[in-house]
């Protein structure tokens, strides 16, 4: 960066870093096995559950919830590789013992995970 005045006689703004709400946060794949938490504080002194590890998943049906284990990711259609590695995101579709199960919620914002029996 230049040190002084432009040739108008105007002056050199220096751009200024990152604010702590503005930096990226860690990115966050959630995996099948024990289940692992974490709050973070964020924006405004608000708190946000962090999922890290699911193991269990709250199937909304005709009848009340209901929270049942996963068995194994079948696929994902934003990325076809994340299914290899057993990653859960919105739209995955998981095996449990009732059957298939598609997911509604953004687990990784909102901590826990939600979906919905598609067989």
């Amino acid at each position: 960066m230049k040190l002084g005045k432009k040739i108008s006689g105007g002056r050199y703004l220096r751009s200024r870093g990152k604010k702590l709400c503005e930096r990226a946060g860690q990115k966050r794949l959630i995996k099948l096995g024990e289940e692992k938490r974490k709050v973070k504080r964020i924006r405004g002194g608000n708190k946000k559950n962090l999922l890290f590890v699911a193991k269990f998943v709250n199937i909304q049906g005709k009848e009340k919830k209901k929270k049942i284990e996963i068995k194994n990711v079948l696929e994902t259609p934003s990325n076809r590789f994340l299914a290899r590695q057993n990653v859960i995101t919105k739209g995955t579709i998981i095996e449990t013992e009732l059957g298939k199960v598609k997911i509604t919620n953004r687990p990784t914002q909102e901590g826990i995970v939600n979906g919905i029996l598609i067989e």
